[in-house]
């Protein structure tokens, strides 16, 4: 009984020290200090530092303190210059010099009458997050209602002017339609060209490539207001459109960078790809291989070489009449797919290369093969 008694007690004193250690272990604030060889941070006490690289709130008031800045685009902002240079002193870990980049882009929020629209409006944004990705640029998907349905190029103005507000430490703000692909995913848009510029127009005088570039500023800010004001509903826009195309010539710039879905998804994406495997195997630094986020230099010598043949890629192929689809017309099942797989996959190509895969066939993104077994 005794011995019994003994075995008991010594179990319990054990299993109470034992509990004993794991509530020192799990209650102690440990300190735990990162390895000096890798880049994650684990000490706790520094990661309110690391929030400071991607800017931390100034307690002093700004703009957004202000009732009279909205984001809405029949209500203007007043003084847009001088309320986003003061939000850059109020947050010092942005530099308003920096050509910082938004692409803004978004869709319909209904689903598409077509079985296949929203599965081709799900891969149109893979495209843009794949460019954004590699160019280091953030992205902004709207699919919510701002305006009562119209065309694309009075429909992205709300979300541009809304996006002006919310994102002033963007310099540039890209809108790209939502049936617009990326088919030149190493093109890199060069600022310094458009120094005097507040808006960038790709395309053509008489045709757009579901392109717009917009300076974050007041000036740009003004157009968008007067812009909203001659939609397709107000008489004599035709008019206007000429008015403000006189007045505003010196700050709107055309740039010849897109192309439409009948000059580019036949033979002409075949006769491209077929260029640029030729440049590749004539070039041999182009043949190496490398991580995506050393792409930029082998890009900018691809161009090169591109341009002294006299030859490039679009950098955007544009489906202009499908964003006024909405999977009601017949050839949303003919052309239109047919034009965007070819699309798709021409610039996935580009994608996947840097993962050692390529889509030997346009026509099929279901088939994938190793790179080297081409």
């Amino acid at each position: 009984m005794a011995t019994n008694n003994l075995q008991n007690l010594w179990i319990t004193a054990a299993s109470s020290a034992l509990i004993l250690i794991l509530f020192l272990t799990l209650t102690k604030p440990w300190k735990l200090l990162s390895n000096p060889q890798s880049d994650v941070v684990c000490d706790p006490e520094a990661r309110p530092l690391a929030r400071i690289q991607t800017g931390r709130e100034s307690n002093d008031p700004s703009f957004y303190d202000d009732n009279t800045t909205t984001y809405t685009i029949d209500e203007p902002v007043t003084d847009w210059d001088q309320k986003r240079a003061l939000w850059f002193k109020l947050h010092p870990t942005f530099s308003q010099s920096e050509n910082r980049l938004l692409v803004v882009t978004g869709s319909q929020p209904s689903p598409c009458q077509s079985p296949l629209g929203d599965h081709f409006l799900l891969r149109f944004f893979k495209n843009k997050v794949d460019y954004c990705r590699i160019h280091g640029c953030s992205v902004f998907y709207n699919n919510a209602v701002l305006l009562p349905r119209m065309r694309s190029d009075w429909a992205m103005m709300p979300v541009v002017r809304a996006a002006m507000v919310a994102h002033p430490q963007a310099e540039w703000l890209l809108w790209v339609d939502a049936d617009a692909v990326f088919t030149d995913m190493d093109f890199e848009i060069d600022f310094n060209k458009y120094e005097a510029h507040n808006v960038v127009v790709h395309g053509w005088p008489d045709l757009t490539a579901g392109l717009v570039l917009i300076r974050n500023c007041e000036w740009s800010m003004e157009l968008l207001d007067v812009w909203a004001g001659l939609g397709p509903k107000i008489s004599n826009n035709r008019k206007w459109g000429e008015i403000l195309e006189s007045s505003f010539k010196e700050m709107i710039y055309v740039e010849s960078g897109g192309g439409c879905r009948n000059d580019i998804v036949g033979r002409r994406l075949d006769e491209l790809g077929g260029k640029v495997v030729e440049l590749e195997g004539r070039v041999a630094a182009l043949r190496r291989r490398h991580a995506e986020a050393m792409g930029k230099g082998y890009a900018a010598e691809r161009e090169r070489c591109a341009e002294e043949g006299g030859w490039r890629r679009p950098f955007v192929t544009d489906f202009s009449v499908c964003g006024r689809c909405g999977g009601e017309r017949g050839d949303v099942e003919g052309f239109c797919t047919v034009g965007m797989e070819r699309a798709l996959n021409f610039a996935d190509n580009q994608v996947l290369r840097n993962y050692g895969f390529v889509h030997p066939d346009l026509g099929d993104s279901s088939l994938v093969i190793p790179l080297w077994s081409r």
